[in-house]
């Protein structure tokens, strides 16, 4: 059993797959920075200085100034800031992996290759024959150049 974890563990696809995750979780991080640090306070300033990650709605009938005293005082919020946050946290990863991955399809289409096909196919029969052949070999009609 172990030798036989050891072969799908050593297995290309394993390996890269553990990579992707690894380096996705970085990403994951730096984009959540550019979300919370260098997005969202340009567009609170313009939506009038709004702070997104302290937009909470209290569930209790005790008001609080910030979402850190609510959850200080253990009072129920939907923490609707920190959830739209999220949002765009997924939409830029998403789009920043369908970015990559569409990369990647371009790099990996093959590119024409200059040479000329070797056969054809017969107009009467379909049988695939030689480009200079006159006559097929499968129906023997005479076939046009």
């Amino acid at each position: 059993m172990f030798k036989e974890f050891k072969e799908f563990a050593m297995r290309g696809n394993v390996v890269d797959m553990a990579v992707g995750i690894i380096l996705g979780a970085a990403f994951g991080k730096i984009v959540s920075s550019l979300v919370s640090d260098v997005i969202m306070p340009p567009v609170g300033l313009i939506t009038g200085k709004v702070d997104f990650s302290n937009l909470f709605l209290n569930l209790s009938s005790t008001s609080y100034e910030t979402l850190a005293e609510a959850q200080k005082a253990g009072a129920p919020t939907i923490n609707y800031g920190i959830w739209l946050m999220n949002v765009i946290d997924f939409t830029l990863v998403a789009f920043a992996v369908f970015l990559l991955v569409r990369a990647m399809n371009r790099m990996k289409r093959e590119e024409p290759t200059g040479a000329p096909p070797s056969s054809r196919d017969c107009p009467y029969c379909l049988s695939s024959i030689p480009i200079k052949a006159s006559r097929c070999a499968h129906c023997t009609a005479d076939v046009p150049a």
